[in-house]
């Protein structure tokens, strides 16, 4: 595991001890089953943004902490093992990242201080098709419009600002559009994890650039990526967890199942199995709080391992708990669509695999 220092530590507990008594899965379960179009808890968010976790990663002199990469990514872990659904990855992540790298002084000014406060979310309109491609854009800018579709943006039903990848003069980039602009259409989605997204079309939307172009899209991605590796990885452990308690007081033929030498070795392959996967979802935050050339292959490493872990972590809480694994009256379906939904989100495995061995120059 990291060496966490004492604000990291503080973050760590803070966010443990919030998921545990506010947000357990069965608050989950009720945001679910009241049908709110936004897919998170309003009252829930707030609290989080009045704890500061929505400013992580913002500088203080836009109203955050600056605390790294690392540090919202343990925040994104404590809440990942209870399914806690919220704009954090999107708005405190990836639309602050983006306007930390790529936005102008305005921009920053403006939009910053909202995010951190939680006053303002923030998404992310980068896909235009069924699966993750950054490279696939079509989205024009024009005359100061953007003209274009984009799909499964996350919290994109109801973002007060979108951050758009479009092709303009000089080339790919990022563009900021206000999202009660006329030309935003929104068509809401229903996810299998419940969680809220959106598909956007932009009808000559009127849209500001970020600077940094192609290579800030990328930066921003991976800083996506890493952190919804750490959610992921919370969200595995606590499956595992979940499920090894199960086996040891499952009886069945007169014995405990978790006595049979084949759940055993399972459940060592699941552990060793998100052991690995923390050392690299560890690695790839650290290298981005650093800011080492190796950061998109360890981020590409991680997203992957963590995709096959937590695929193989879900199936095998369903199977593990038999019967009742099946039904939605019991946890274990939550966390097998939260992994198909996470896996696909900016990119699966194949997408990091084939990214990865790219990078090694094969």
């Amino acid at each position: 595991m990291a060496v966490l220092n004492e604000e990291q530590s503080m973050l760590r507990d803070a966010a443990k001890s919030w998921t545990q008594e506010k947000s357990p899965v069965t608050a989950f379960r009720k945001m679910r089953d009241s049908g709110v179009d936004v897919g998170y808890d309003a009252a829930a968010w707030n609290e989080m943004a009045e704890m500061g976790w929505a400013g992580v990663i913002i500088p203080e002199e836009y109203g955050g902490s600056d605390f790294g990469y690392l540090s919202i990514g343990l925040i994104l872990e404590e809440l990942g093992r209870t399914l806690t659904a919220s704009p954090l990855l999107v708005s405190a992540v990836g639309a602050a990242s983006a306007l930390v790298l790529g936005g102008t002084d305005s921009q920053k000014t403006e939009w910053l201080p909202k995010i951190a406060e939680g006053t303002a979310v923030g998404a992310l309109a980068v896909d235009e098709g069924a699966h993750h491609n950054p490279d696939k854009v079509e989205t024009k800018f024009e005359g100061g419009k953007i003209t274009g579709k984009k799909t499964f943006v996350l919290e994109g039903f109801k973002a007060d600002v979108l951050i758009v990848s479009a092709k303009g003069p000089d080339g790919v980039g990022f563009y900021l559009v206000r999202g009660d602009d006329a030309g935003v259409s929104r068509t809401r989605l229903a996810l299998a994890d419940s969680r809220g997204a959106a598909n956007i079309e932009f009808k000559g939307a009127a849209a500001e650039p970020l600077t940094g172009g192609a290579a800030v899209v990328e930066q921003v991605l991976d800083r996506v990526r890493a952190a919804l590796s750490a959610e992921m990885l919370g969200a595995a452990v606590q499956a595992f967890e979940v499920t090894l308690d199960y086996l040891k007081v499952r009886v069945q033929f007169g014995q405990v199942i978790g006595s049979f030498q084949a759940l055993q070795h399972r459940a060592a392959k699941m552990f060793t199995d998100l052991e690995l996967a923390r050392s690299a979802v560890e690695a790839a935050l650290q290298a981005i709080d650093a800011g080492t050339p190796d950061v998109p292959e360890l981020v590409s490493l991680a997203k992957a391992k963590m995709g096959d872990t937590f695929h193989l972590v879900s199936n095998e809480m369903v199977q593990m708990h038999g019967g009742i694994g099946m039904t939605d009256a019991h946890d274990a379906g939550f966390y097998l669509k939260r992994a198909r939904a996470a896996e696909a989100a900016f990119g699966n495995q194949a997408f990091h695999r084939d990214r990865y061995a790219k990078i090694q120059g094969y």
